[in-house]
């Protein structure tokens, strides 16, 4: 498929040759093609598209989003590997560049899955904790790098074990404070940190299509350790589990759950700190609205994939819980978070059995809507 900047070329050159109705004519005939889907399916597909949205952590945001999807060796018994990217910038003088990938060699022995995120914002500091105040306490202006890559070759069966790499970097960091909160000490890592975890990780996948799974089950534990030695400015071990189950209810109707935990022991920089909220996991919370050294949250989603009426429409309800705290033993019922919500759904590409969503999202504190390619989870 023509990549986005050669068919704005190829666009341009006919606004010069032909007249504004052929471009109209043509421009129409590319997007009824593109919609049909015409591709085999095995064929490699690529789309690039401007996106506007709008959400609690970003505002008003818009950006350039592009994805490619493959299956390894064009066969399609391998599960479908997908590469995703996003650059934007926001009102609230926020830009960026994500990158998004996972990825499945022949016979799906090895599974790659990674991200890698640049960005400069300023965000909201509310503090840490489950019970900080409902005004920020400082806007934080800083230079952020993320990579998390997961290197996994398949054990047995659905099972894959192998090494996790994170690095996070944060520079020209700035605490403005708020002035009702000037006398507040800044938290650990205020003044920017480098820090590299390594650690090993466990993974149960029989999902087909990541973007889009009708049925499955997805499991994934493991742990990273921050030191001085791998060059870390901070000592820390992290601990996570992530679990996803995905039943058909009815034709083209699933249900999906969530549960996930994140838990961190040591000297953890406030940006490593578990986060509350975002676009896939308590959607409705701003990112980082609530932050603390452990997170438990889970989440439930019905989804009709297209509606019973439409061949391309679709739905989903979902709903979602969670809380922070600094110990294990400092959950506390009575001030977990709930949020919850509904999307639309738009077959983009009806051989691999892709949707596009758009959410919207409440919470007790803040509301938002997201446009991603592929579900939340």
């Amino acid at each position: 498929m023509t990549n986005f900047l050669g068919t704005l070329t190829l666009l341009c050159c006919l606004i010069s040759t032909s007249g504004q109705a052929q471009v109209f004519r043509w421009a129409k005939e590319r997007v009824i093609r593109f919609l049909a889907d015409s591709t085999e399916p095995g064929q490699p597909q690529f789309i690039a598209y401007p996106t506007l949205a709008y959400s609690p952590e970003t505002g008003l945001e818009i950006g350039v989003s592009s994805l490619y999807l493959y299956y390894a060796r064009k066969d399609t018994t391998n599960r479908l590997s997908e590469v995703a990217a996003f650059t934007f910038i926001t009102l609230e003088r926020q830009y960026g560049l994500w990158l998004d990938h996972a990825l499945y060699t022949h016979q799906n022995k090895w599974f790659v899955l990674g991200r890698l995120r640049f960005q400069r914002f300023p965000l909201l500091y509310y503090g840490i904790g489950p019970q900080t105040p409902s005004q920020y306490q400082a806007v934080v202006d800083a230079n952020a790098i993320l990579l998390r890559e997961r290197f996994l070759r398949k054990v047995k069966g659905s099972f894959y074990a192998g090494l996790e790499v994170d690095y996070q970097q944060l520079t020209n960091v700035s605490f403005e404070r708020n002035p009702e909160f000037v006398d507040q000490p800044n938290p650990v890592g205020s003044e920017g940190s480098r820090n590299l975890g390594i650690g090993l990780g466990l993974v149960y996948d029989n999902r087909h299509n990541v973007l889009n799974v009708r049925h499955g089950f997805f499991a994934e534990t493991g742990f990273l350790r921050y030191t001085r030695a791998l060059g870390s400015n901070y000592t820390f071990t992290n601990f996570f589990f992530d679990t996803r189950y995905f039943h058909p209810i009815a034709r083209k109707q699933v249900l999906a759950t969530q549960v996930f935990a994140l838990f961190n022991n040591g000297n953890v920089p406030f940006n490593q700190l578990a986060l509350l909220g975002g676009e896939s996991v308590m959607r409705g919370y701003y990112l980082g609205r609530y932050r603390d050294k452990n997170l438990i949250a889970s989440q439930v989603e019905y989804r009709w994939l297209p509606f019973p009426f439409s061949k391309r429409f679709g739905g989903t309800l979902f709903v979602g819980a969670g809380n922070v705290a600094p110990g294990l033993g400092e959950f506390r019922f009575q001030s977990v978070k709930v949020s919850g919500g509904g999307g639309l759904r738009f077959l983009l590409f009806p051989k691999k059995d892709v949707f596009t969503r758009l959410d919207f999202a409440f919470s007790k504190e803040s509301n938002g809507f997201y446009i991603f390619i592929g579900e939340a989870f």
